[in-house]
């Protein structure tokens, strides 16, 4: 569970009709400009666990993309509702990537509180996420690239808040990554951006 403190330009609002075709477009435009030789590998670390609904974003995106990501050789997913990345394995998993891949370009997804009016938007940037920031934990920062659903709001009582977060909005949040994400895929491995 992240905690969102800074504006961003790539910003989606779930409840739009287009949420999904703006997402993957701002995605795409992301990998295009930032996903550019050492890289090699590109690899989904879905943050979260299965055990909190506002925390549930990232398995359940995990778990929404490792199936038709599979047959993809250089894509890989972490972090599913049968094998979460949480805060208590999160660097053992950073370690293992770096490890196993050579160059490899990290997307980290998590939830987090934010602002009342932010609640049901996505946000997308360059550079890490703090995972775990929005409940107070000191956890490694990670990612070449970040997304992150805006779940609830932030300030105060952030567990009860995480264990009282719709389970509809965390739903719909995790549809609309995982297919504006199957469709930047496609899209890119049409360009050939990806092989």
């Amino acid at each position: 569970m992240s905690l969102f403190h800074r504006e961003t330009s790539s910003s989606i609002n779930i409840n739009n009709a287009m949420a999904s075709i703006d997402f993957s477009s701002s995605f795409t435009n992301y990998i295009e400009k930032h996903y550019r030789y050492p890289y090699k590998e590109l690899v989904f670390l879905c943050i979260g666990t299965d055990r909190s609904t506002g925390d549930s974003l990232g398995p359940l995106i995990g778990y929404k993309l490792a199936k038709p990501l599979e047959r993809h050789n250089n894509i890989h997913v972490y972090g599913t509702l049968e094998e979460p990345v949480h805060a208590k394995n999160l660097q053992d998993q950073i370690d293992f990537i770096h490890t196993n891949f050579s160059h490899p370009f990290i997307v980290a997804i998590d939830a987090c509180l934010g602002k009342v009016d932010r609640v049901g938007y996505i946000t997308i940037g360059s550079g890490p996420l703090n995972p775990g920031a929005g409940v107070n934990k000191q956890l490694p920062s990670v990612g070449d690239l970040h997304i992150m659903g805006i779940v609830n709001l932030g300030g105060y009582m952030e567990y009860m808040i995480l264990q009282n977060t719709r389970l509809q909005l965390v739903m719909k949040m995790a549809d609309t990554i995982a297919e504006g994400i199957k469709f930047s895929i496609w899209k890119l491995q049409k360009q050939k951006l990806l092989s």
